[in-house]
C-alpha cells in the first residue's frame, strides 16, 4: 500500500503539533491498516503531551490520537475475520502477551502496558509504543487485528471515536454490578464520563439515576432524557449523602460512580460514599488524585466496596456495540464538533474548555 499520508506529529513535549507528509504504513502479518475517519480528543491530552507528568510518552516525533474509528484499508497476511471496508474502532490498549498478568488473561495489568497514540504506563512501555507508533491524528494507522471492534451501521465514525469514554463507563458499571431496577449516583454527572453513564444506565434498566454536578443547566438537560428516572443534585456545598438518600427513599444508592477528575477535592467523594446503601459499591474512574478518607469499620460492618476500574476489553466494546446496534443504549443525545487535521492544535485547545459531556471534539483526518 505504497504512498504518502498526512499526520500530525509532536516534536517535543509542550510544543504545537506539526502536520507532516510521511509514508503510509505497511501492516505486519497480524495487523491491519485502518483509514482513520474520526479520532476523539481526550481533554486530558493537553496535559499528557506537556510531558510534565509521570506518563511514558512515545518517541518524538510522535503521532498521537487515542480513540480512532475508520475503515479497514489493508489486511496483514495472517488476519482473519475482517475484510477491507469494514467499519471499525481501534481499541488502543496494548499489552505484551507474555508477562504474568497477560498469561492470566489480565492484559489491562500488563507489565509494559500502553495506550496506542497516547502514553505508556511504565518505562518498559516504549517497546509497545515503538511497535505501534501510529495514532489517530493521521490518515492511516496500523493496529493489531485483535484490537479491532466492528461498528454497527447505526453508529457513526464520530460516535465510534467516543468508544474510549463509553467503554470506560461500561466496564465500570459492570464492575459495580449495575443491574436493571437498581440505583446509581454519579459524581461529576455532567462531564463526559458522567453523561455516558446516564445513557448506559437508562439502557441497562436502572430505575433511579442521581447525577451530581455543579452546572444546573446541564443537569436539567440530563433530567429531560427521562424525568421520571433521573433525579439530579446540584453540588452547592451542602452535604451530598443526605440528598442522595433522600432521592432514593432514604435507602441510598446501590452504586456510586466517581467521575471526579485530577485536582478535585476528595471531600466530595468521602461525603458521597456514605450515600451508598448497605452492601453498596463505589467505582472510581475519574482519576481523582487526592487521598480519600474512608472509615474501614464502616466498610467492613456494612459490606461496602470501593474499587477502581481502568479501561475496558475488546469483548466489552463488542458488547457495547451490540447494545447500540439494537437501540438499547441511545447515542443520539451526543453531539460532535469536528476539526480537520490541519486544525488539530485548535481542537486540542477546544477540548480543554469545559463544554460538558454531551459535546465531543473530533479530528477528522
Amino acid at each position: 500500500m505504497a504512498g504518502k499520508m498526512r499526520a500530525a506529529r509532536l516534536y517535543e513535549p509542550g510544543a504545537p503539533f506539526r502536520v507532516d507528509e510521511i509514508d503510509v504504513p505497511e501492516p505486519r502479518p497480524g495487523d491491519v491498516v485502518v483509514r482513520v475517519r474520526a479520532c476523539g480528543i481526550v481533554p486530558n491530552m493537553r496535559h499528557i503531551v506537556s510531558g510534565k507528568f509521570w506518563h511514558t510518552l512515545p518517541r518524538m516525533p510522535a503521532i498521537f490520537g487515542l480513540d480512532s474509528a475508520g475503515e479497514v484499508a489493508r489486511l496483514g497476511a495472517h488476519v482473519h475475520g475482517f475484510a477491507e471496508g469494514d467499519r471499525v474502532y481501534v481499541n488502543p490498549a496494548l499489552a505484551c502477551g507474555g508477562c504474568a498478568y497477560c498469561r492470566k488473561g489480565l492484559p489491562a495489568f500488563c507489565d509494559i502496558g500502553a495506550l496506542q497514540g497516547y502514553f505508556g504506563f511504565r518505562p518498559g512501555s516504549l517497546a509497545l509504543l515503538d511497535k505501534y507508533p501510529y495514532g489517530g491524528f493521521s490518515e492511516y494507522q496500523t493496529a493489531a487485528a485483535a484490537n479491532l471492534v466492528k461498528l454497527p451501521d447505526n453508529v457513526t465514525f464520530d460516535q465510534g471515536a467516543r468508544f474510549g469514554y463509553l467503554g470506560t463507563v461500561y466496564a465500570a458499571l459492570k464492575a459495580g454490578s449495575a443491574r436493571a431496577g437498581g440505583s446509581l449516583a454519579i459524581l461529576g454527572g455532567t462531564g463526559t464520563l458522567g453523561v455516558h453513564a446516564v445513557l448506559f444506565a437508562l439502557g441497562m434498566g436502572l430505575t433511579r439515576i442521581v447525577p451530581l454536578a455543579r452546572n444546573r443547566e446541564r443537569l436539567d438537560r440530563l433530567k429531560a432524557l427521562a424525568p421520571e428516572r433521573i433525579a439530579p443534585i446540584v453540588i452547592d456545598g451542602s452535604p451530598l449523602a443526605e440528598r442522595v438518600r433522600a432521592a432514593t427513599g432514604g435507602m441510598g444508592v446501590d452504586l456510586l460512580l466517581d467521575c471526579l477528575a485530577r485536582g478535585t477535592q476528595a471531600d466530595m467523594t468521602a461525603d458521597a460514599l456514605t450515600g451508598l446503601r448497605r452492601g453498596g459499591c463505589a467505582v472510581n474512574i475519574g482519576a481523582l488524585s487526592e487521598p480519600v478518607a474512608v472509615n474501614p469499620t464502616w466498610l467492613m460492618t456494612n459490606a461496602m466496596q470501593y474499587r477502581g476500574s481502568n479501561w475496558f476489553t475488546v469483548a466489552e466494546a463488542e458488547e457495547m456495540a451490540e447494545l447500540f446496534r439494537a437501540g438499547i443504549v441511545d447515542l443520539s443525545p451526543l453531539e460532535s464538533r469536528p476539526f480537520p487535521l490541519d486544525r488539530v492544535n485548535e481542537a486540542l485547545a477546544e477540548a480543554g474548555r469545559n463544554h460538558g459531556g454531551f459535546v465531543n471534539i473530533v479530528v477528522r483526518p
